[in-house]
């Protein structure tokens, strides 16, 4: 979709505002339609046409922008439980804008806003995010392959990780059976989980799946115990154990531990989560960021809220900063755990 700002548009606090939306273009409703045939099912042809006609419109959208972007770069952001269209693009503007408008920004909505109370709105909204991945699984490879794209950083917040993460998770064994890998493919430089809506084991397995399969094919071998390059691939994951939204999420699905509530005291209670995640800091893939200052009345929207945690994503994602580094304003805890605070940023 194209947005042109207008003065009726609603702002955020930071003054940005959603304009007039313009439909660009439609991919068919999902599932794919399909018909038999005497050698058996068969996309139909004018579905396939629908879809090759909207991803073409959409990477020739991408790749206008990069041309007059300063970096040939592209941040998508995927939004959590009930946000609207407007709060979901507003909130898209806003990081772009601490990035300094540099990137090509996108915003990638699925129908969360579901009514009914927390209970059956959070229900709702989790069915609408699972129906989501396989639309935004085509719309991040589609963009991924579009004429500029130089890196892809993929962001997303609460209840939106768990789509990340799913669609990680089949892009990486779409890449790992072409030989191939998440960064060589599809150009993914960073995935960054705020304040992730996910239960702690079921995060590592559906990031980690590809590692976890021995049997899984590598192009014309059937076992592999070396991976392709990963490049700059790299999640970065920012909790908070004051994060009272997740609290409930916690007791709504009996989870053990969200995975946004994240300590390196809490997962050492857990010895198996604890070698999942410590161990893939053996390649170097994943830092864990706690967030231990003010974080709103919920404290589940530090990372747009709070000044010191916008400037570490500014310094991953803009300047290419690693953990460890004096520019990320990080203490150390224990690789790959480290901690953020207000005082940091306060003393910058």
């Amino acid at each position: 979709m194209s947005i042109t700002p207008t003065r009726k548009s609603p702002t955020s606090k930071s003054g940005l505002r959603v304009g007039l939306i313009s439909e660009t273009g439609r991919f068919p409703a999902t599932p794919y339609g399909v018909v038999a045939t005497g050698n058996g099912l068969r996309r139909m042809p004018a579905t396939v046409a629908a879809h090759e006609q909207a991803a073409a419109s959409l990477q020739a959208d991408v790749a206008r922008r990069l041309t007059l972007a300063s970096r040939k770069e592209v941040v998508v952001f995927i939004h959590g439980y009930s946000a609207s269209f407007h709060d979901a693009a507003l909130t898209t503007g806003e990081i772009c804008r601490s990035l300094q408008n540099q990137f090509v920004c996108i915003v990638l909505t699925w129908p969360a806003g579901g009514s009914g109370g927390m209970f059956f709105g959070y229900n709702i909204d989790r069915e609408s995010s699972e129906f989501a991945v396989a639309d935004l699984k085509k719309a991040i490879r589609i963009i991924a392959e579009s004429q500029g794209v130089e890196r892809l950083h993929l962001l997303a917040h609460s209840r939106g990780t768990d789509v990340l993460a799913s669609v990680a998770q089949q892009l990486a064994i779409e890449a790992y059976v072409s030989r191939s890998s998440l960064w060589r493919r599809y150009k993914i430089a960073n995935a960054v989980f705020f304040a992730p809506d996910i239960d702690l084991d079921v995060a590592a397995s559906k990031m980690f799946a590809w590692v976890s399969d021995p049997d899984l094919v590598f192009g014309s071998k059937s076992r592999s115990s070396a991976f392709p390059p990963q490049g700059p691939m790299h999640l970065t994951v920012y909790s908070s154990r004051e994060d009272k939204a997740l609290m409930a999420s916690t007791l709504l699905f009996g989870s053990a531990l969200r995975l946004g509530q994240l300590t390196v005291g809490k997962l050492r209670e857990r010895s198996q989560a604890a070698s999942q995640w410590e161990g893939s800091h053996m390649g170097g893939l994943v830092d864990f960021i706690e967030f231990s200052g003010s974080g709103g009345f919920i404290g589940h929207r530090y990372f747009l809220s709070n000044p010191a945690v916008k400037a570490d994503l500014v310094a991953l994602i803009r300047d290419r900063v690693k953990a460890g580094d004096p520019r990320r304003q990080l203490v150390e805890i224990k690789r790959p755990f480290w901690r953020i605070s207000d005082v940091q940023q306060a003393s910058r």
